[in-house]
């Protein structure tokens, strides 16, 4: 059971990755901070002050550099690679198995796809905001993914079950989406 639930934990926490990178970590290293969860082995460093400091200086920026017009955009080109690198440490530090490979590979695999399909979505739909606002709605739309990327954050820390729920809801809901962008293209 403490499998699955860390596997929950990881795919939150990965899927809120893919709306900001730096927000899940700084939730996940205050949680860890105070007793809420535990990393696997090798990832005590998670609930330190400097992580804490690191990652809070960096979701600050990462937010605020979200809403310069444009720079949303050429950050969100960055995201993708850096978000799967997040959602694969992120859901490999909570997963609870003997074996690294195992860790290692789930980790990838859940949490860096995870991460991957979500910031593809949210980049997505930038270009589409951008394309059809000038930019002009762009903030809405990094207003809303700072929502989410808070709230599925939390939620994965008090609710694991509940946030991988969210998260597979979230997955298929862009795949339609991509799948039917690729079906109009074609």
């Amino acid at each position: 059971m403490e499998l699955f639930i860390s596997i929950c934990l990881g795919i939150g926490l990965s899927a809120a990755t893919g709306f900001r990178v730096f927000v899940p970590a700084l939730i996940a290293n205050v949680a860890t901070m105070n007793g809420w969860i535990s990393p696997s082995d090798g990832f005590a460093w998670l609930g330190t002050w400097t992580a804490f400091i690191v990652l809070l200086s960096a979701t600050v920026a990462e937010i605020a550099a979200f809403y310069i017009p444009f720079v949303d955009n050429l950050l969100d080109a960055v995201a993708v690679p850096v978000s799967v690198i997040a959602g694969t440490l992120l859901t490999t530090s909570f997963i609870e198995v003997d074996q690294p490979v195992l860790q290692w590979v789930l980790g990838i695999i859940v949490g860096g796809g995870t991460a991957g399909v979500v910031q593809a979505g949210t980049g997505l739909l930038r270009v589409f905001s951008s394309k059809m606002t000038a930019g002009v709605g762009n903030p809405v739309v990094s207003t809303t993914e700072n929502v989410a990327a808070f709230g599925l954050s939390s939620l994965a820390v008090m609710v694991p079950v509940v946030a991988m729920l969210c998260a597979v809801f979230l997955l298929i809901r862009i795949v339609r989406g991509f799948r039917r962008f690729g079906g109009r293209r074609g």
